[in-house]
């Protein structure tokens, strides 16, 4: 009966969900630039309305992550990948094209008619280091395309 009572005990624990001091959110904008490090130059900053606000490069292209649903520029919860190009030839219709045949990286046009690409990335309650890492390595996909069938 102990032997039973020990393999329960075992396949409990194996499904104990991960803990939340491995979880990374926005609350911590110093891990989020930390991983965002591992594809280039990263520098954490405070953008205009005193949240933070991560300026990077990943391959010589500039980005930009804001922080969301901050409190007094704290306890964020979500993150937002920006960037942006100078006055390119891409039409709206480039800009409808990307869109509809791509899922990461919303694209538009600014009021400068310059192209943009966005991704948003909910982090309310953390996700694990993997999974942002993974995340910012889609980001860098999304730029590196957009550059090549866009620019």
């Amino acid at each position: 009966m102990t032997l039973i009572r020990a393999l329960a005990a075992a396949t409990l624990l194996a499904s104990t969900p991960v803990l939340s001091a491995d979880l990374v959110d926005a609350t911590d904008p110093s891990e989020i630039v930390n991983l965002a490090r591992g594809f280039g130059s990263a520098s954490l900053d405070v953008d205009g309305e005193g949240d933070p606000m991560i300026v990077g490069r990943i391959n010589g292209t500039r980005y930009v992550v804001y922080f969301y649903g901050c409190s007094s520029g704290r306890n964020c919860r979500e993150i937002q990948f920006n960037a942006a190009w100078g006055s390119n030839n891409v039409s709206m219709s480039d800009i409808n094209d990307w869109n509809e045949s791509t899922r990461y990286g919303k694209a538009y046009l600014d009021s400068d008619g310059d192209p943009n690409i966005e991704f948003t990335v909910n982090l309310y309650r953390g996700v694990t280091r993997d999974n942002l890492e993974d995340t910012i390595d889609w980001w860098k996909v999304a730029m590196e395309t957009f550059e090549e069938n866009m620019l």
